[in-house]
């Protein structure tokens, strides 16, 4: 697959954490996100939907300080001025966010994802700046009320086909379906509740990346 535009290289999104505050509980989400890594989350993504703006600084600033030093992307979803306040490694944006054009332009060395849905999307992304794909919802999932349908492991060959851009599958993945969802074509997996739920992120993390990482050829 096609190397990422930016300096991150495509093993930095093999295991993407989306992080959901509500379902890290009372251990929060550094603790979460700094155990997950440890297991093998290979970068993180800021999903902050209800947080007011000064909070959400104030946790992506945590966040950038535990993850810089391990080499791990902070990716701030959606919001570019905290990306741009904490000096975040990269922004994720959908369909009704800041077109990616515009992210590159005031970002031109960010690493960029694109949530796509459809084989329309995934055809008009060919001509956006953007490093990655993020499709979903590949299973349906509780954790995103307003998703599309599910695409279903064929949904995800059939958008593969259509782009060599990273596909870095999201909705629904957890251990169980994880090895599915990468023979189907997916570069990476995002996840949020089989990592944020998790009793042990760090073991759960360590147990997805056996399925996202290339297997050595006997």
């Amino acid at each position: 697959m096609t190397e990422p535009a930016s300096r991150w290289p495509l093993a930095a999104l093999r295991l993407h954490l989306v992080t959901d505050a509500a379902l890290c509980g009372p251990r929060g989400v550094e603790a979460v996100v700094a155990a997950a890594v440890r297991g093998g989350a290979t970068c993180v993504q800021l999903r902050e939907k209800q947080l007011e703006t000064r909070l959400f600084v104030e946790r992506a600033r945590a966040l950038k300080a535990l993850l810089a030093p391990l080499g791990v992307p902070l990716i701030i979803n959606d919001r570019l001025d905290i990306a741009l306040a904490v000096n975040a490694d990269g922004v994720h944006v959908g369909q009704s966010d800041m077109p990616p054009d515009e992210v590159r332009r005031i970002l031109p060395h960010a690493l960029i994802g694109l949530s796509v849905e459809s084989a329309a999307q995934v055809r008009a992304a060919a001509l956006s700046p953007v490093d990655y794909l993020g499709v979903s919802p590949v299973f349906s999932t509780p954790s995103k009320t307003d998703a599309a349908p599910a695409l279903g492991l064929d949904g995800l060959r059939a958008l593969r086909a259509l782009t060599r851009l990273p596909l870095i599958a999201i909705g629904g993945i957890d251990l169980d379906n994880a090895a599915q969802v990468m023979a189907a074509g997916a570069d990476g997996l995002a996840v949020v509740r089989a990592l944020c739920a998790a009793p042990d992120p760090a073991a759960a993390a360590q147990a997805l990346r056996r399925h996202t990482d290339p297997q050595p050829t006997p």
